[in-house]
Parts: C-alpha cells; sequence; structure tokens
C-alpha cells in the first residue's frame, strides 16, 4: 500500500478520534469523499494499525447509535424556522 494512503487513512483515524467527528463532518473537512474516508478508517486501518482502527471504531459506532437523535434536532430546527417566518 502506497505511503500516502497510509498516512491519510491514520490522520483520518486520529482526527474522528480527537474530534469525535462523523464520517461526513470529517470529509467536509479533508475535501474528500464519506466513501473515501469510511473504505480508509474501515478497511485500510485495520490493516495497518489495529489498536488505532479499534479506537476509531468505537467512536464510529457512538455516532451511528446517536444518528437519529441529530436528525430528529435537525428536523425540530427545520419547523421552528418555518414557524418564525
Amino acid at each position: 500500500m502506497n505511503i500516502i494512503l497510509k498516512q491519510r487513512a491514520i490522520s483520518l483515524a486520529k482526527h474522528i478520534i480527537q474530534t469525535n467527528q462523523t464520517v461526513r463532518q470529517t470529509a467536509d473537512v479533508y475535501g474528500i469523499s464519506k466513501s473515501t474516508v469510511h473504505n480508509d478508517v474501515s478497511k485500510k486501518l485495520q490493516k495497518i494499525d489495529f489498536a488505532l482502527y479499534q479506537k476509531v471504531q468505537f467512536v464510529l459506532a457512538k455516532n451511528f447509535a446517536e444518528k437519529h437523535i441529530r436528525g430528529g434536532l435537525a428536523t425540530k430546527k427545520k419547523f421552528l424556522n418555518l414557524n418564525k417566518k
């Protein structure tokens, strides 16, 4: 595997762990697709650094479990803004 790809996977993983950001938020920060972020931290990282892979999977699982809450809050905010107009 290319050294640059390894470094990108490690960098993405460290960013997700430090900031607790979602895959989508991390993709926006780095200017790459969410599929690339997910592929790097799920498949490539497992082969590069398994301990780091486990840490990032914990954060991603937490984010996945909270996804429905964030969606509900976004919907609530949307309708509150509609009522103000």
